[in-house]
């Protein structure tokens, strides 16, 4: 047993508890837990809105090759290019002109640019082209080359081996085909006309007062003179 405090002496002080320790982590979780998220913007599904970085270029690579392939362009564009690899290859078995080869390679390269151009989405990229205008000229160009390619071959030769006839046939295909994407192209113009009165300019607003300038007082009402007496009278 504990002896007894004599009388007089003073009771020891009871200890003050411990402070309690701070917990600033489990109060940030609980502040993190009980601040509300910021929802995301809601974009628009057929336009590319406020995207902007990786987004942005995953929506519009998916626009631009669901309006590629969609549109018959894709299709087209590649039976072309098949159509003038095949004629090459048999082109290559046979002394040929070189205008022939020059021409087919020079429109694989082309038709392969816009393949790779709208795939990628490069075309979003650069709006300062007018990238349906160049693709329509394009395939009237290619139509005419390949037309006038098939002329200048069968005429050169009067005897055709089987695979240079093959090969003028193909060449005849891909200008077929591309006179179908020049068809194709008139969906990016429909609904593009000017509207009337688009040049007449809207109509003037009222011009209120100037800046600057304060605006004059109404002068007084002029007072009723008194009629004046006749001469002769008072």
């Amino acid at each position: 047993m504990a002896p007894k405090a004599a009388k007089g002496d003073k009771p020891e002080p009871v200890p003050a508890p411990p402070p309690a320790k701070d917990q600033p982590r489990e109060d940030e979780e609980d502040d993190e837990e009980a601040a509300p998220k910021k929802p995301k913007s809601v974009q628009p599904k057929h336009e590319v809105g406020t995207r902007k970085g990786c987004r942005r270029y995953r929506w519009e690579l998916k626009d631009s090759n669901k309006e590629f392939w969609l549109l018959g362009h894709a299709e087209v564009k590649i039976l072309s290019v098949v159509c003038l690899i095949v004629a090459m290859m048999l082109f290559s078995s046979l002394t040929v002109h070189p205008i022939l080869g020059l021409i087919i390679t020079m429109e694989i390269s082309i038709f392969s640019f816009f393949i790779l151009l709208y795939s990628f989405a490069i075309n979003r990229y650069i709006p300062f082209i007018l990238w349906p205008i160049s693709d329509l000229f394009n395939d009237l160009f290619a139509f005419a080359f390949l037309v006038g390619a098939m002329v200048f071959a069968v005429t050169s030769r009067q005897s055709m081996h089987l695979h240079y006839l093959l090969g003028v046939i193909l060449m005849g295909l891909a200008a077929f085909f591309a006179f179908i994407d020049v068809c194709l192209q008139r969906n990016h113009f429909r609904g593009k006309r000017a509207k009337k009165y688009t040049l007449v300019p809207p109509p003037g607003k009222e011009k209120g007062p100037q800046q600057g300038k304060e605006p004059e007082p109404a002068k007084p009402p002029e007072a009723a003179k008194t009629p004046e007496p006749a001469k002769g009278k008072k």
